[in-house]
């Protein structure tokens, strides 16, 4: 090591030191504040500048700590903290909450309207045709992804980048000729959603689209905005019952009010309140979210391997029809799901410990059940011919494959304390845009290959 890089790592362990000692900020958001540090003194050296004086320079580029704190707090303005941080003036947490709110309400109403406009059409929900199976991504999302967008300042160019995404979105979903019995309508309206879901996460990131950091938090924002819509859809069947048996105690059935306008008007409008509740009330879910991550982590470990034991006994083959392929599918998108939301949770200085190793097993036990099918997949395809499903299924899985592979390689190198776990999630980030663009590919491509079959 050279004196210079020895004397900047003294100097960075004191700046660290002294950092630490500030309450309002957790260990992982001294990492990322550290992380820019060293890269604004990298830059400074590169540029010409002593070791010493690109630190002074970095440094006081950054400010004082409390400038920084407060700065820090506006652009992870979900964090409980910014309570703590962001204090006085008119741009205080008060009014920044009755603005958050008027904003969001806005847009559950936009979702709840964009739900019931396709019947000025001629579309209706209650004839179940295939427009809201396609469409259900492109009325909703749109209105969460605004909000976001808002609440980040998102830039003019990368609104436009949303809207050109979302108007796509909707040129794959109408434009095709599909027939009623295409295995291309299936498709489409599970992959829809997922590509525009990665929209979404753009204008969630919006104000640092290029930070792994920021993407792992809108993986933790997508798992804690599930459990809260699990939540409203709970609290939303109480009520529901609750409606049906008083008015039917006064002979009044509110069957048609609340199955064309109550429940698709509240679902619509609950995806937007759940991605507000995460924003604004993100304590409560850090607590809530890593113990079901760590509850639910050994149970599936346990199914999985139980899985794998039982079909080396029966040697039963498995079964690769669409509604198969879906369940193995999901099982390992719920895996993978697992392993994203933990990534997200975990601190990034603590040890390797068990969890880690319940998390190598659970992600080597999936990778294995993917080969399987994968090579299920293959005969099937090499026997009978493909079909849109099969070829879908195929992409899927040997893209999950990749990613759970060096997952777990990585997990390895971590628990042989050879591996920073930043790599861990690094690579999980770096992988993000893999599933978009498969997403798009099946949604855009898949139908007119295929004959719309």
């Amino acid at each position: 090591m050279t004196d210079d890089q020895g004397g900047l790592t003294a100097q960075f362990a004191e700046w660290r030191h002294y950092v630490q000692r500030r309450r309002e900020l957790r260990q992982a958001d001294v990492d990322e504040l550290e992380d820019h540090l060293r890269g604004s003194v990298d830059d400074l050296m590169a540029a010409g500048l002593h070791a010493d004086e690109a630190f002074l320079v970095a440094v006081k580029r950054m400010g004082s700590l409390d400038e920084l704190s407060r700065e820090f707090a506006r652009e992870h303005s979900e964090r409980l903290w910014k309570q703590l941080v962001l204090t006085g003036g008119s741009d205080g947490p008060a009014a920044r909450s009755r603005r958050d709110l008027a904003v969001m309400v806005a847009c559950a109403l936009g979702a709840a309207v964009s739900v019931r406009a396709p019947e000025l059409f001629g579309v209706s929900l209650a004839e179940g045709s295939g427009f809201y199976p396609l469409n259900a991504g492109l009325l909703v999302l749109p209105w969460l992804a605004g909000f976001l967008a808002w609440r980040r300042g998102a830039p003019a160019r990368l609104v436009g980048v949303l809207v050109a995404l979302f108007a796509l979105g909707a040129v794959a979903a109408n434009a095709y000729p599909l027939p009623v019995e295409s295995q291309s309508i299936v498709l489409t309206s599970l992959h829809l959603p997922i590509a525009l879901w990665f929209a979404v996460g753009l204008a969630y990131a919006s104000d640092d689209p290029r930070s792994s950091r920021r993407w792992m938090d809108f993986i933790r924002f997508t798992g804690e905005c599930f459990i809260y819509y699990v939540l409203i859809a709970l609290g939303g069947g109480v009520l529901v019952g609750f409606v049906f048996g008083t008015f039917e105690a006064i002979g009044v059935s509110p069957e048609t009010a609340i199955a064309q306008w109550v429940v698709p008007c509240g679902a619509a409008a609950a995806v937007v309140v759940a991605g507000w509740l995460v924003e604004v009330k993100q304590g409560v879910v850090e607590n809530i979210a890593p113990v079901l991550t760590r509850l639910f982590t050994p149970l599936f470990t346990v199914v999985l391997l139980a899985f794998l034991v039982t079909f080396a006994i029966t040697t039963g083959g498995i079964d690769v029809e669409r509604e198969a392929l879906i369940l193995f599918d999901l099982l390992l998108v719920v895996v993978l799901g697992l392993l994203l939301y933990s990534a997200s949770a975990r601190d990034p200085l603590a040890p390797p410990g068990l969890f880690d190793k319940l998390q190598l097993a659970l992600v080597v036990s999936a990778l294995v059940i993917d080969v399987l099918v994968l090579w299920e997949i293959t005969g099937r395809i090499t026997g009978f011919g493909t079909t849109p499903n099969k070829a879908a299924a195929l992409g899927e899985n040997v893209i999950l494959l990749v990613n759970l592979a060096w997952s777990a390689w990585l997990m390895l190198g971590l628990l042989r304390r050879r591996t920073p776990f930043t790599a861990l999630e690094r690579w999980q980030t770096a992988y993000l845009p893999v599933y978009a663009v498969w997403a798009w590919v099946v949604v855009l491509v898949f139908p007119p290959v295929f004959g719309y079959l």
